[in-house]
């Protein structure tokens, strides 16, 4: 099972990178990167779980802070790309 996750999560990195080589926005681009980033790199820390169960603190540690991260990240790159005016 943890091989299959790590695999798993390799692949979405992969799958997620390739839309950056495609004609579109380039937001749009950066969304795909990014939730497949957080998705294959959660499946990644949860393989890394099941192959290494002592180390559970730091590991969910590193998925808090990823998702949260992402989430954060996400959100202020949508609000900065929108164009909006400047209030006094």
């Amino acid at each position: 099972m943890s091989l299959l996750l790590l695999g798993a999560g390799l692949v979405l990195w992969f799958w997620g990178t390739w839309p950056l080589l495609e004609q579109g926005s380039y937001l749009s681009k950066l969304h795909k990167l990014s939730v497949s980033d957080t998705l294959g790199s959660g499946l990644i820390l949860l393989g890394l779980l099941l192959r290494i169960p002592r180390q559970w603190p730091l590991l969910a540690l590193a998925l808090l802070g990823l998702v949260v991260w992402n989430t954060i990240f996400g959100y202020v790159l949508a609000r900065c790309s929108q164009p909006g005016e400047l209030k006094r």
